[in-house]
């Protein structure tokens, strides 16, 4: 009777751990596409990286007790991998989307809207990795400062104080500040 106790059991937990992962596929799977598509400015790179997350966190899932902190752990795993896909250059050709052509005017604006996103961008990643995660998840996830301190696993102070030097870094690089 042992086996099939322990059968039964092992079969429980491989439902719970599969019930997680699907819930926090559905919660956060396009939020974290987004963070890292910020970080390789390449959208199937990004699911690519999302879709290893997910692969990497269901091997670990079950040494995660608090349900609470699987997002933040996620979302750590994906900033992990976006700074590998980055430091490795593992950009490639077969990522790069086809476009087809637009109107003349269409374009310009697009141009002029994709260069300012651009100049932002590229302030952004040339911020200190601390500080460049911080601003990352804060403005354009919208993360609590609570939640960007779980999933970096640092201080909620640490977390303001790098966000405030980024934001002052940004202006200057930008010229918003005289």
């Amino acid at each position: 009777m042992t086996g099939a106790t322990e059968t039964a059991e092992a079969s429980a937990r491989h439902s719970a751990t599969a019930d997680v992962v699907a819930e926090l596929y559905r919660t956060e799977a396009t939020s974290l596409v987004r963070l890292a598509r910020i970080f390789t400015d390449d959208r199937n790179a990004a699911e690519d990286l999302v879709q290893e997350a997910f692969i990497r966190f269901q091997r670990t899932v079950d040494r995660i007790k608090d349900p609470d902190k699987a997002a933040p752990y996620m979302r750590s795993i994906v900033l992990n991998l976006a700074r590998d896909h980055n430091r490795r250059g593992l950009m490639s050709l077969r990522h790069q989307e086809t476009r087809e052509p637009k109107p003349q005017a269409a374009v310009e604006e697009q141009a002029l809207a994709s260069e300012d996103r651009r100049e932002v961008l590229s302030a952004v990643l040339a911020l200190p990795a601390r500080q460049r995660d911080c601003v990352v998840l804060r403005f354009y996830l919208d993360l609590s400062e609570r939640e960007i301190a779980e999933t970096m696993g640092i201080s909620p102070n640490s977390v303001k104080t790098h966000c405030r030097r980024a934001l002052g870094a940004l202006e200057k690089r930008l010229g918003m500040v005289p």
